[in-house]
């Protein structure tokens, strides 16, 4: 198994009949955890990258009724080196 981690960020807010669907994304195989952030409007899902996709996630989440707007990098942003002095 190799879990991978991908985060989404959404629009709107998500009601009952979403967070129901979402409640029953967890039951997919191959999705290990889901964590909604309202404050920061994301979505973080760990899933098994021998079964599913970062695209079938996506997909997934739709379904559910998430208006998805990108996905965020997990990579942190390095900080720009200065060009060495001359």
């Amino acid at each position: 198994m190799t879990t991978v981690d991908v985060e989404f960020r959404f629009e709107g807010e998500p009601g009952v009949a979403v967070a129901v669907a979402l409640a029953s994304a967890k039951d997919v195989y191959g999705i290990r955890r889901l964590s909604l952030n309202r404050a920061e409007r994301t979505v973080r899902v760990e899933y098994d990258a021998t079964r599913l996709n970062a695209a079938t996630v996506a997909g997934l989440l739709k379904g559910a009724g998430l208006r998805l707007v990108e996905e965020v990098s997990l990579i942190p942003q390095q900080p720009e080196v200065a060009e060495a002095a001359k």
